[in-house]
């Protein structure tokens, strides 16, 4: 692969520490011992797809997060796209998200931004401007930029960066924030490492990372990596757990649980999270069918509680 970039290479460039942390992130080696600035640093968001299976409407969905007490709501593109197709108005539904007290901080998307095919990307590039204008009729803020169209082919990590980067001011036109999404399953993009060094390299004061348990598991990365990310470049962070069994290797997304009901070492994340200055929303994203069976109410409900219970147990 032409200007394919070495482990050694990547390292030399990312820096020691990684640039982004070392300009405006705490030192690593103190994160772990820092004092909390506050008993309750971050929010909460309900990631729809957590109450996926019980076939809502957007509008349901918002009314189930508020309803459970949760102050953000993360939307699907796709729903948005379905919810407007259907004749029904955004900017009503932008209106009573916001009567409901909640916000759209970030949204799950799925363009292909990233691919090597230039026919492919740039219509990727249109979904995501389609994308990012419909999640803008809600008021939201942000968008996941996942490495779907690189999720079977490793790819140069600079070309990435650029690429990320033209993404980027794609979202300076239509207000809303590409997030770089790291997938545990993806071939590009799904270590910690490789994450830093887009978001270092793609030179952009708006570049942000988007971040999951699972996925960061699913991955391969070790966990105490999360030390050497700048907590002001990161806006959402997915909350979830996963079970001992099935192993690594094999492991879905349908088996995420609860936050604390898994081996998943959320305090060592959560305490990480803060101490490198993260003070956004976790978002809680679970695509677990046993769930879809529930009470979407029960189960957002259910979530909310467990992720305060493991956030009070790690910052106790």
């Amino acid at each position: 692969m032409a200007h394919e970039i070495s482990r050694r290479e990547m390292l030399a460039r990312s820096g020691v520490g990684v640039g982004l942390a070392a300009a405006l992130g705490p030192a690593a080696a103190a994160a772990e011992s820092r004092p909390a600035a506050s008993p309750e640093p971050f929010r909460y968001s309900l990631n729809t797809g957590t109450i996926r299976g019980q076939k809502l409407s957007l509008a349901e969905e918002a009314q189930i997060a508020a309803k459970a007490g949760y102050q953000a709501l993360e939307p699907w593109a796709r729903e948005v796209q379905d919810y407007a197709e259907r004749g029904e108005s955004l900017s009503d539904l932008k209106k009573r998200i916001a009567d409901l007290g909640l916000t759209v901080e970030s949204s799950i998307g799925f363009a292909d931004w990233i691919g090597d095919d230039p026919s492919k990307r740039a219509a990727g590039l249109e979904q995501m401007k389609r994308d990012m204008d419909l999640v803008a009729q809600l008021g939201g803020k942000r968008i996941g930029a996942p490495p779907g169209g690189a999720y079977n082919t490793p790819m140069d990590l600079l070309k990435v960066a650029e690429r990320y980067r033209a993404v980027l001011e794609l979202g300076r036109q239509t207000g809303v924030v590409p997030e770089l999404e790291l997938w545990g399953g993806s071939q590009t993009l799904r270590r910690l490492g490789e994450v830093a060094f887009v978001l270092v390299e793609a030179a952009h004061a708006d570049a942000c990372g988007l971040l999951d348990v699972f996925h960061i598991y699913r991955g391969g990365s070790d966990f105490s990596g999360l030390n050497h990310f700048n907590g002001a470049a990161m806006h959402v962070f997915h909350l979830n757990d996963y079970p001992a069994d099935p192993p690594r290797e094999t492991i879905t997304d349908s088996h995420r649980v609860y936050p604390g009901d898994g081996v998943a070492p959320l305090g060592l994340i959560l305490r990480t999270l803060r101490n490198v200055g993260f003070r956004g929303y976790l978002s809680l994203e679970l695509f677990n069918r046993d769930y879809w069976q529930q009470d979407a109410l029960s189960v957002a409900r259910t979530g909310l509680e467990k992720m305060k219970a493991a956030v009070a147990k790690a910052l106790a």
